[in-house]
């Protein structure tokens, strides 16, 4: 340890405006700044860092409920299998869909302000596509929509691609070359690297699951062949970290699935190179997959009747394809795998319920929405995350969902940072002759980023192209940037080291710090005398850092700097909080990075730290790693740790995630470092979140009742239970037993 000057400061976490009125400097967050001359007494002193907020700074993050709000115009009705897509703007197009009311498949384009809360017909002109239900579409280079296939008033399954240009509200139908794929509706669709993906969806005259994948080259509109990859339907598609993944929907049996697969894409030139239009080439793979259809693989169909150079005309209701045979395709190139989630205390049943799937921030979103075939209690927000395969909940259904509502469809930005639920009331009014008009009346708006979700332009793809990165970032366990991985090799390097650093930051000395002395922000004011430590003073080794990297990264240190305070002329200043905390921040701003680093940023703690300190300096975006960090890391060591510190940042839907998984892991722990370091009072509101009815279950009732290890209480039991009700169902193989056995000591899980 090297000794700083340090005047003790009653509190880490300290907000105030600071005004030193003896030296004739004052220093104010929203207004012009004073600056006085400098004396040069102090040049050896070590400048106490004043921990003032700007002004407007967010100092609390209330409970926040998502509220329904009311649509006024041309509302549609609760069409079945239209498509609601998000187009930027703060629009939502509506295309197509069935009326169940009056037996109706439509064709009409709706759009609905999000600002004014409007339904408008959209007036369209151009080859308008004939109507359908059932079909693809995806936001296109930021302005189309491009809609794919679906399924006409007469039951025929339908493979054209048209485009809507959401500015000209003109129609085009694009020349479209290669082996047209089937005829489908309620597949997954998706746009990635200039393609169109197309996978699953029902065809047939008997109507089957498809288990195709295809994709349009969207540069030369040429259809690729077709492989053989899962069998779905109303399932889900996204592309993250140069992969394919499809979860949900029903499987060829007809049942819900919550099985997740995903296919390789960079691994196989097919889905690099531009297809060929034509025979297909000897080189693709001819692994082939047995085929789903095999009995009706002798059932031909008429062949369509096409026109027009596409092989199709827009406007008719008879445009369709249907298979002559069910061929066996080749296995899609690529590694391909796939995981069952069996059970766990955060795994959504998909059995139950209303569920909408999306994908965001590097994870799938399911919303658990209220019906009839669900308990209130079941209902919530619950995330995959993709990099560990864990399943996170992020919210209980009465923090988001109204019972007096049901929803139909749900759309998201393409940032990933909101949502919106689109339905009506349960409730509906009556026309007078005795039928509920039910209409899409109702628009239930998300911000996710109010459940610790970053946004996509915030998250990290692992799987980058290892060819694209600089040389200082080639290295397998790194998590930052080029930028970033070369300005952390500077970071915290005495000058004579040459690393060309000019300032030096000290902190608290980390076994001085008591948590009984952590206050919280807005309570505490900075005694406005105190400018520069005491020479006796004992404080953390210095952190060598530059100055200019300082003022480029930290808000507050700028308008330190542009004020000309006393620091930049000592080069020495204190941060009142604990040293790897300081030293963590500091690491941030060279790196950007809050990941687990095993000298910068070894644990939690740190990253609870640090969302204080982003409260205290409005650091907005180091609030949202560390509240997406916290939220999805949190273990028992550190869980008293982070409710603790997420009160002191004001964060409340972080305080209470932590606050349960506290009580859900209450014995083990009260017998951790980090609750025995919390202070009284936080220990007596730590123990008041307890419901007044609640009470201390043993280990061993528990394992009867069910919950051990984390699971909602009164589901699942001892594994003897669980077997011996197992072997009760008829037709229960031995096998099956011991599958569902060893899959509660996998935690929940199967691998392919």
């Amino acid at each position: 340890m090297v000794p700083q000057p340090h005047t003790p400061v009653a509190g880490s976490s300290l907000i105030g405006i600071q005004q030193t009125q003896g030296s004739g400097t004052a220093w104010h967050v929203s207004g012009t700044v004073t600056r006085t001359p400098f004396s040069g007494s102090s040049s050896n002193n070590t400048y106490l860092l004043p921990t003032s907020p700007m002004k407007g700074r967010r100092v609390g993050n209330d409970n926040y409920k998502p509220k329904v709000l009311r649509t006024c115009g041309a509302r549609p009705a609760c069409l079945v299998n239209a498509s609601m897509t998000y187009c930027g703007n703060n629009q939502i197009f509506a295309f197509g869909g069935f009326d169940r009311d009056t037996d109706e498949v439509y064709n009409h384009v709706l759009k609905l302000d999000l600002g004014s809360l409007q339904w408008t017909l959209v007036d369209n002109y151009g080859d308008i596509p004939g109507v359908r239900m059932g079909h693809t579409a995806c936001l296109w280079q930021g302005d189309k929509l491009l809609i794919h296939g679906g399924e006409n008033e007469h039951r025929e399954y339908l493979s054209d691609v048209v485009i809507f240009d959401l500015k000209t509200a003109h129609w085009t139908s694009p020349d479209i070359r290669g082996p047209i794929p089937r005829g489908r509706a309620r597949h997954a669709a998706t746009v990635y690297d200039e393609k169109l993906f197309i996978l699953g969806g029902l065809t047939g005259a008997e109507t089957y699951a498809l288990d195709e994948i295809c994709y349009l080259d969207l540069k030369t509109w040429t259809w690729s062949r077709s492989w053989s990859f899962v069998g779905r339907f109303d399932h889900s598609a996204w592309v993250w970290g140069g992969r394919l993944w499809v979860f949900g929907g029903l499987g060829p049996d007809m049942e819900r699935t919550g099985e997740l697969w995903w296919l390789d894409l960079k691994s196989s030139p097919a889905f690099k190179t531009t297809p060929e239009y034509g025979p297909l080439s000897p080189q693709i793979n001819n692994r082939v997959a047995p085929s789903p259809r095999s009995a009706f693989a002798q059932f031909n169909q008429p062949q369509p009747m096409v026109t027009g150079t596409t092989g199709y005309t827009a406007n008719s209701s008879s445009i369709q394809v249907r298979a002559a045979a069910m061929a066996p395709r080749p296995i899609a190139p690529g590694a391909i795998a796939s995981m069952r989630f069996i059970s766990g205390p955060n795994v959504p049943s998909q059995s139950l319920g209303t569920h909408f799937h999306v994908y965001s921030s590097g994870a799938l979103l399911d919303f658990v929405t209220p019906a009839d075939t669900i308990r209130p209690s079941e209902c919530n927000l619950s995330a995959l995350e993709l990099d560990p395969l864990q399943w996170q909940k992020l919210a209980e259904g009465s923090e988001i969902f109204d019972p007096g509502y049901r929803w139909h469809y749900c759309a998201i930005n393409e940032d990933g940072t909101k949502a919106w639920l689109l339905g009506c009331a349960n409730d509906a009014p009556e026309n007078g002759a005795g039928v509920f008009e039910e209409y899409l009346s109702d628009v239930l708006p998300l911000d996710l980023r109010r459940f610790g979700l970053l946004g996509n332009d915030l998250t990290p793809e692992p799987y980058v192209d290892q060819g694209k990165l600089p040389a200082s970032d080639r290295h397998a366990s790194s998590n930052l940037n080029g930028l970033g991985a070369d300005l952390a090799i500077m970071f915290d390097k005495s000058p004579e080291s040459g690393s060309g650093s000019d300032f030096t930051v000290t902190g608290e000395r980390d076994d001085e710090v008591d948590d009984d002395t952590l206050v919280t922000p807005s309570s505490h004011n900075v005694n406005e005398t105190q400018q520069f430590l005491a020479p006796d003073a004992s404080t953390s080794a210095p952190i060598y850092v530059h100055k200019l990297i300082l003022q480029a990264r930290w808000p507050h240190f700028t308008r330190v700097y542009a004020a000309q305070m006393a620091e930049f002329h000592t080069k020495k200043m204190h941060i009142p909080e604990p040293y790897t905390v300081v030293r963590a921040f500091l690491y941030y701003l060279y790196t950007d990075s809050i990941a687990r680093h095993p000298e910068f940023c070894p644990s939690l703690a740190e990253v609870a730290g640090l969302l204080v300190m982003s409260n205290i300096y409005d650091m907005p975006r180091l609030r949202l790693l560390c509240i997406h960090r916290l939220s999805r890391e949190v273990d028992v060591e550190t869980a008293a740790v982070v409710w603790d510190r997420a009160g002191l940042a004001g964060e409340e839907w972080l305080r209470r995630r932590a606050a349960s998984f506290c009580l859900t892991h209450w014995g083990r722990l009260v017998r951790t470092e980090g609750f025995r370091r919390l202070s009284r009072q936080s220990m007596m509101e730590l123990c008041e979140v307890i419901d007044v009815e609640g009470r201390v279950v043993g280990g061993e009732e528990l394992e009867v009742v069910g919950g051990l290890g984390g699971g909602k209480f009164g589901v699942g039991g001892s594994g003897r239970i669980m077997a011996k009700s197992r072997t009760s169902i008829p037709g229960a193989q031995l096998g099956e037993e011991m599958e569902d056995i060893e899959s509660v000591e996998d935690e929940g899980m199967e691998m392919n």
